[in-house]
């Protein structure tokens, strides 16, 4: 497992690969550079104000956000903000995105067909629009002024989405970072078929599936598969206890599909962060991960796993029958750059 970790993270450096706080510095002055003085009241806020770490994946119509809609972006503006999230995220993570946000508009266009279906009551269809599902109702807003002399923040977020990104100096928090979907498959429409979040169900399931009956035994927890992740924004408690299966535990084979589960997640990033974070990983040990499991081992079925490791947790949960998808990503001591701001100001005086 080590070896496998090593090289990815060698290969990057020699390729030459580099996403660097100074380059996402400059890739959001260049986006605030396109917007409007009204634009900048709302989307530049103050880096100690306590909303800087509140978070929520209600659509906006249950939940108000703070700074300023996409949809109020001019084209230049979106184009630059576009910009900037290809320079935060791999191909994979930008995309994984982008399609969260295009969902909403495919659940506003399937109402009228679910009505049709009879699939809901006539009479819902407006409250479900009160929600306000949409491709544009997702919220920027940047805490501080970016800069890699004083800390600062971004944070992009709506339904589905709670993007958390804070920078000092030269170190770079990316967490908490939650992804959900819904429906997790699109079961008509002209989208039918679609999965965004297909390999978070897939890799888990061929794990769980993996585990021979003792396994399986010590891995799964003998409980009700939770209405929503754990650590949710309603929960200020963190997850101090492990649970289920170790991975010293684990033959080869099965650590693999754990190293490719948790990839999933964390290659959501650019290369050369992604690579810090799996060194990280690599260093405390795949030995070290706990992987517990609830529900069932298929799909299209209600279930649940956490991945819970020295340095992280990644939770997964589907419910719905198997069909609304919620995931987050948290960096134990980095959360809304918890551990990097203490450390920035030990060493700068403020």
């Amino acid at each position: 497992m080590k070896t496998v970790l090593n090289m990815m993270v060698a290969l990057c450096v020699a390729i030459g690969y580099s996403q660097t706080s100074q380059e996402i510095t400059v890739a959001t002055n260049e986006f605030i550079e396109t917007l409007s003085t009204e634009n900048k009241a709302e989307i530049l806020l103050q880096f100690n104000d306590s909303l800087r770490t509140k978070w929520t994946n209600l659509p906006v119509g249950l939940a108000k956000r703070p700074g300023l809609k996409y949809g109020e972006l001019s084209d230049n503006a979106k184009i630059k903000f576009h910009e900037l999230l290809i320079t935060i995220f791999s191909s994979q993570g930008y995309l994984k995105t982008t399609s969260v946000m295009q969902l909403d508009d495919m659940l506003n266009t399937s109402i009228d067909e679910a009505v049709k279906r009879k699939l809901i009551k006539p009479e819902m269809a407006p409250k479900i629009r009160d929600l306000q599902w949409d491709y544009n109702n997702y919220y920027i807003s940047i805490w501080g002024t970016p800069s890699t002399e004083t800390p600062w923040s971004l944070k992009f977020e709506g339904h589905h989405l709670s993007i958390n990104m804070t920078i000092a100096s030269k170190n770079v928090s990316f967490t908490p970072m939650f992804i959900g979907a819904d429906p997790a498959l699109i079961p008509y429409t002209k989208h039918v078929g679609l999965r965004v979040l297909s390999k978070e169900e897939d890799y888990g399931i061929k794990l769980i599936n993996s585990l021979n009956e003792s396994q399986q035994q010590r891995a799964t927890l003998s409980q009700d598969v939770p209405k929503d992740i754990i650590t949710n924004p309603n929960n200020p408690h963190r997850i101090t206890t492990y649970y289920g299966i170790q991975g010293i535990d684990l033959n080869s084979n099965q650590k693999e599909i754990l190293i490719q589960l948790i990839k999933e997640y964390i290659n959501n990033l650019e290369t050369q962060k992604a690579s810090e974070f799996l060194s990280t990983i690599e260093t405390s040990g795949i030995d070290n991960i706990y992987f517990a499991w609830i529900g069932s081992y298929q799909s299209k079925s209600s279930h649940y796993y956490i991945i819970n490791g020295p340095d992280f947790i990644i939770e997964y949960d589907n419910q719905n029958k198997g069909n609304h998808i919620h995931t987050i990503w948290r960096d134990k001591a980095n959360d809304f750059g918890e551990d990097l701001l203490k450390t920035h100001h030990l060493n700068h005086k403020h």
